[in-house]
């Protein structure tokens, strides 16, 4: 699969796309935290002002009043940073969102360590973990323009909670205009032999750009854009896992509790495989070029390829 620049960033396709689904869906609001001209959610705002409420930097008070919005019976987008939507208001998100089941859907910007110039106050690098846990609630995350626009149409049309998590800067995109997406789907973007390697969002360009440098080596890996997180796609992992005999998962978020955690335990309990996982290791990170970022804290492309050559040792053992 060959990559070509973005030209914006997921934050703001989806937010392009929300504009559009402006005029098919009249009912649906849209509630910002103060940051509309980071998350893009201006774009819906000057269209139709009458349906869009900026609350300020209060998001506890934006997720409740989005959550009374929902229970009125209307769809509510409500958008922030990652950081904020998932920790400043977790409690609301939870017993006002989660636990009634309303459907109210999560733009979420700023995802893992994608914001890396502004340092670990705007990272959400433990926001996978927080959402997942929460009973009621999907997540999607998308790793392109296309992908994030045909995942604003997934969220809106799932019943419940939905939180989707986006990028601050463009990367590269992957998908096109034919490509469709789906609760629970995944899709095998390249495919291999040797090893498994699971991602999502921005580590798919990472998994992709290492896939090229280890096929130099004879070395094949399957890669699969996890981009349904909760709920995973089981049938594709089972089928890839069986094949391989090994399981690398890499992710821009904490290993604690991220999806190495699930995808792990899964395999023990159905298919038993050579595993490891790559994610931050019970740290923060810090601020800087975002490249240097991922690097340094073990998620580039580098450390997907020499993890992959472990696993393949492993395997010949």
């Amino acid at each position: 699969m060959k990559l070509s620049k973005a030209d914006i960033a997921t934050r703001q396709a989806f937010s392009e796309r929300m504009l559009e689904y402006g005029a098919i869906d009249k009912d649906f609001v849209v509630f910002e935290a103060d940051i509309g001209y980071s998350t893009f959610s201006y774009l819906f705002g000057d269209a139709y002002p009458e349906r869009y409420f900026n609350m300020g930097i209060a998001e506890s008070n934006t997720m409740a009043a989005a959550a009374g919005m929902a229970a009125d019976g209307r769809t509510v987008i409500v958008c922030s940073y990652g950081v904020f939507i998932t920790m400043r208001a977790f409690e609301a998100m939870r017993t006002f969102i989660c636990y009634p089941n309303l459907n109210v859907k999560f733009l979420s910007s700023h995802g893992g360590v994608t914001p890396a110039i502004d340092g670990v106050t705007h990272q959400a690098t433990e926001d996978i973990g927080i959402t997942t846990l929460l009973p009621n609630m999907k997540v999607l995350v998308p790793a392109d323009t296309e992908a994030a626009k045909k995942m604003f149409d997934v969220a809106v049309k799932t019943p419940g909670p939905v939180f989707v998590r986006l990028m601050r800067d463009p990367l590269f995109n992957i998908y096109s205009k034919e490509d469709t997406f789906e609760l629970k789907g995944s899709k095998i973007i390249r495919e291999g032999k040797d090893v498994t390697v699971v991602t999502y969002g921005d580590i798919v360009f990472q998994a992709l750009e290492a896939a090229d440098e280890l096929e130099k080596e004879n070395v094949s890996i399957e890669i699969i854009d996890m981009y349904s997180i909760k709920p995973f796609d089981k049938k594709n992992l089972l089928n890839s896992i069986s094949k391989t005999e090994a399981l690398l998962v890499v992710e821009d978020h904490q290993k604690r509790n991220g999806l190495g955690y699930e995808l792990s335990n899964f395999c023990i309990k159905n298919k038993p495989v050579i595993f490891d996982n790559l994610g931050l290791n019970d740290t923060f990170a810090e601020s800087g070029n975002y490249y240097k970022v991922i690097d340094k804290y073990g998620i580039s492309k580098k450390h997907i390829l020499n993890k992959t050559k472990e696993l393949v040792s492993k395997k010949r053992k």
